[in-house]
């Protein structure tokens, strides 16, 4: 899933900012006759019209760029498509013209191994068993469900529900929601988010800021750990921090999958959500309240309950394997090519669903890629390189769970141990200027340091998200750069803008999340206002130069779950 941010909802600012974060910027390169001018790909597919693009970060290079990965013709970017040949194809010639390096060898691509697998939704039989009666439970209305295997059909008879709170095992803070209980060939049913999330108790695990324990993900491979058949997590919009909407869309149509070989972690023969309203139903029956067993859930020690009911499943989906591919660019170094700051965003969205509608992922996440490539337009043109290489990475299979990233860490273009640090653009804001600058996860990382002796320079702040009960920081790409110990730093324009203030931002934010968020809305809109983005990337792009161009090695800051694995790699370095 991809982060909820900033939309449009407040009015266009009158003034525009035209600084520019390359003053010394050259002139760019001549145009090439690559993809971009009036054109076609080698698979003869036509392509976006010619742009002339300035050298510095400016608001009409980063709208065209945005205008034309949300366009109709890239077919919401789906993996394994059209859509998704029409982007990479784009992309490696854009970084082509601006006279970077193929940055995998000799390519500009890295193929990532994909199973993609589409439930049958039409025919998905799923009954539970409550009390001694059976109920349907509807596709889209009651439930998702679906199946990570890759087996062309699943079937689950009469396996017995257990309710287990959140879900977690947390040995290190003494919480273990498994503990006492055999849930083998069992259905799990679950809350999302942490303990201490939904009494407001400040005291579990980090209290209203989420945890990795808070996500699904996490959930359904522990369910797996513990040998379940099935894992349910109960829908709450509060917890999720998105409407069942966003649920019901993104668990619809082709799911994408690394090859189980390819992945570590263990999967579940089938997985899924409950929406608040058929759980509240189907508790209520059984004798339990959903509010008082949010309140069980959230007291130490709480105990796992059996309850009187059973699922019974019967799942047909259709298989595939495939590949997608992460596009990867590189502007060498002059003294250190072989130490690299790495920008990334995620160039896939969610496509076109059964009935017509494209998920054109405007904001997410053609912004941070668009802006990833301003960035990189902007060092290119610039009259002399960095000591040190910038890698420009775009991956793929973020929606489906940081697939791309998770291969891209495994297999890196640049050895982590070389990577000085990762900046991650997802979803960016384009609602005007702000007087501060969200860090998200902020207090993990030295990189914050250099990021906020950059926004002195713009009278800016650095501050924390706004909701970081949404665990923000486990649901994009450097999330797994990070698990590895690369220092990264994921920033945006933050809630407090120069006009209207927190409540502008807060409105905007509402406004994304409600209408927009993994909705066909999510479209490019001419009307935006973006003097803001263009100040953030500016900033960005200075907090690159100031690593590329120095010699420091930013680390996570001391107690941070991370810090041992950089502390290796730094190690390493020095033998």
């Amino acid at each position: 899933m991809s982060r909820i941010t900033l939309l449009s909802a407040v009015p266009v600012l009158a003034a525009a900012l035209a600084l520019s974060a390359c003053d010394r910027a050259a002139e760019p390169p001549a145009a090439s006759d690559a993809p971009g001018a009036a054109t076609a790909d080698a698979a003869g597919t036509a392509m976006p019209g010619a742009h002339d693009y300035a050298p510095a970060i400016t608001e009409a290079d980063f709208a065209h760029r945005v205008q034309v990965l949300a366009s109709d013709d890239f077919q919401g970017r789906a993996p394994g498509g059209v859509g998704e040949e029409k982007t990479v194809e784009w992309l490696a010639a854009e970084f082509e013209r601006m006279g970077l390096e193929p940055g995998n060898g000799d390519s500009w691509f890295q193929d990532v191994p994909m199973v993609e697998t589409t439930a049958d939704e039409a025919s998905v039989e799923m009954t539970l068993d409550v009390d001694g009666e059976e109920r349907r439970m509807a596709f889209g209305q009651d439930m998702v469900i679906g199946t990570r295997t890759g087996e062309a059909r699943v079937e689950i008879d009469d396996s017995q529900l257990v309710f287990v709170g959140y879900g977690v095992n947390a040995p290190e803070l003494g919480w273990n929601d498994y503990e006492g209980v055999d849930v083998k060939g069992k259905t799990v049913v679950m809350f999302v988010n942490d303990p201490g999330f939904h009494v407001d108790d400040e005291a579990l695990f980090e209290g209203q800021r989420m945890t990795y324990y808070g996500r699904w993900t996490y959930k359904f491979e522990e369910a797996a750990r513990q040998g379940a058949a099935a894992a349910l997590i109960i829908h709450d919009t509060a917890g999720a921090s998105y409407g069942w909407d966003v649920v019901k869309n993104s668990w619809s149509g082709p799911q994408f999958d690394l090859p189980a070989d390819h992945d570590p972690e263990p999967r579940l023969p089938a997985q899924g959500w409950l929406s608040a309203d058929a759980a509240r139903d189907v508790l209520g029956t059984l004798g339990h309240d959903l509010d008082g067993l949010y309140q069980a859930a959230n007291q130490p020690g709480f105990k796992a309950i059996e309850l009187d009911a059973s699922m019974s499943l019967d799942l047909s989906s259709t298989s595939t394997s495939g590949s997608s591919r992460n596009v990867i660019a590189r502007l060498p170094g002059t003294s250190r090519a072989d130490e690299a700051v790495v920008y990334m965003g995620h160039w896939d969205h969610l496509g076109v669903h059964d009935n017509g509608d494209i998920y054109n992922g405007a904001i997410d996440n053609a912004t941070g890629v668009a802006g990833i490539m301003e960035i990189a337009e902007a060092f290119a043109s610039r009259g002399q390189r960095p000591e040190r290489s910038l890698v420009f990475l775009a991956v793929t299979l973020e929606e489906s769970g940081l697939l791309g990233s998770k291969y891209y860490v495994a297999q890196p273009a640049v050895a982590l141990e070389d990577t000085v640090a990762v900046i991650n653009l997802d979803a960016m804001p384009v609602i005007g200027r702000s007087s501060d600058m969200t860090v998200v996860g902020l207090g993990n990382s030295e990189l914050e340091d250099v990021l906020e002796e950059v926004l002195r320079g713009q009278d800016r702040t650095v501050s924390a998200e706004a909701t970081p009960q949404d665990g923000f920081f486990f649901r994009s790409d450097h999330f797994n750069f990070a698990k590895a110990g690369v220092p990264a730093l994921y920033a945006k324009g933050g809630d407090n803008l120069r006009e209207g203030g927190l409540e502008a931002g807060a409105a905007a934010q509402r406004d994304y999340r409600d209408v927009r968020y993994h909705q066909p809305a999510d479209t490019f809109d001419p009307s935006w206002d973006m003097t803001g983005v263009i100040e953030d990337l500016q900033a960005l792009y200075q907090v690159g130069e100031v690593l590329a161009d120095g010699d420091q090695w930013p680390n996570w800051r001391e107690g941070n779950p991370f810090r041992a694995n950089r502390d290796r790699m730094l190690e390493s370095r020095a033998d």
